[in-house]
């Protein structure tokens, strides 16, 4: 089973690996527009005016164009433990020991509009380019990524369960055949339900954290939706292949 997370904007500082090195990550076929990509934040730093209106950033944010202009030169860390936030917050990859540990390892990864799919130990410095942003002179990251990163999930998807934890945007970079699509939705105390954008991660990240852990090997939506009713969260199947967490509004 893979779970795939979507990245977070957020990101911890410094590390103690090595600068990064692309030969490194996992997917080795994503190389080229890694190189690409990496190359195109680098260069683009160097005008702060032109960074802020590509990755939408504010005058505040000015460090995260600084991280960008490292991106070569700069400590790497785990993926894992480079983002952070509400689903990661709810993840929480350093607690888990043992077996169980090993096996989010194996389990986790991560859709990223600069690396494409990162697994969960693969290093990686601090950046800032959102599935959204419009890097000068290029299309969409969605048209960059689908012919390359499609393939790579397919491959990945003929072989082992994938559940597809992405935001929408990030699985608009490449879908992936037959994947379990979670979504949350928050029930009102009139039956009425709504999906829900931010708090879905905290939801989100708890699922991934049992699912990392989890001593059972699903092979299905049911079984899926089976772990997490036992650890107390209410999942409705509306199709063969999706789930719904369904919350208090």
């Amino acid at each position: 089973m893979l779970v795939l997370l979507p990245p977070s904007e957020t990101k911890t500082d410094g590390g103690d690996g090595p600068p990064l090195a692309l030969d490194a990550l996992s997917h080795p076929e994503l190389h080229p527009l890694r190189t690409e990509l990496v190359d195109a934040l680098v260069g683009l730093a160097s005008d702060v005016d032109a960074s802020r209106a590509a990755l939408g950033l504010s005058p505040r944010q000015d460090a995260e164009i600084a991280r960008n202009a490292a991106l070569w030169t700069a400590p790497t860390a785990p993926a894992l433990h480079r983002y952070t936030g509400v689903l990661y917050d709810a993840l929480d990859v350093r607690s888990l020991r043992g077996a169980a540990a090993g096996r989010a390892v194996e389990r986790l990864a991560v859709g990223s509009a600069l690396f494409g799919l990162l697994r969960a130990g693969d290093p990686i410095p601090a950046y800032r380019l959102s599935a959204g942003s419009a890097l000068p002179g290029r299309g969409t990251l969605a048209a960059a990524w689908r012919p390359l990163l499609e393939p790579v999930l397919r491959a990945v998807a003929d072989g082992e369960l994938v559940v597809d934890l992405r935001s929408g945007s990030y699985a608009a970079l490449a879908r992936v055949p037959g994947a379990i699509d979670v979504d949350v939705l928050a029930e009102r105390p009139d039956g009425t339900r709504t999906v829900i954008s931010h708090f879905n991660k905290a939801h989100k990240g708890r699922l991934a954290r049992l699912l990392a852990g989890t001593r059972a090997e699903p092979a299905d939506a049911a079984a899926v939706a089976t772990i997490a009713r036992r650890a107390g969260m209410r999942v409705e199947r509306p199709g063969p292949s999706a789930l719904h967490v369904v919350v208090p509004a």
